[in-house]
């Protein structure tokens, strides 16, 4: 009934940017957080960043000042600012969001995932 889209991954050098999207649709009443994580090669997947419905944002230690997270409510989007990459952000990108549908039944839905990969 809900799903998440993300875009934007890719191929990038170390230092550079890269800025991600995710989509919310279906039949979504409303959305609470909303949250990136990632998952590198052998590795568990693990939270980048999560922001309220408020605004209020929180990120892991290890992307702190480097990448920014952001919502549009009126557009169901959150987005991902990626800057000063690192070979080790290295990861497969998911989107996280705890959605409230129109059925009354609240979904933890993660997106399909995109692929960003930093080389040196």
């Amino acid at each position: 009934q809900v799903q998440l889209v993300e875009s934007g991954g890719g191929l990038v050098q170390t230092g550079g940017s890269l800025r991600l999207s995710c989509a919310a649709s279906g039949r979504i009443f409303s959305i609470d957080d909303m949250a990136w994580y990632r998952q590198g090669a052998g590795k568990q997947r693990e939270a980048v960043a999560s922001v309220t419905s408020g605004g209020t944002s929180n990120y892991a230690d290890s992307v702190k000042g480097r990448f920014t997270i952001s919502r549009d409510n009126a557009r169901n989007m959150v987005y991902l600012e990626m800057t000063s990459l690192k070979a080790e952000d290295t990861a497969v990108y998911y989107c996280n969001a705890q959605i409230h549908t129109v059925g009354g039944v609240r979904s933890n839905t993660w997106g399909q995932g995109t692929q960003v990969t930093v080389s040196s």
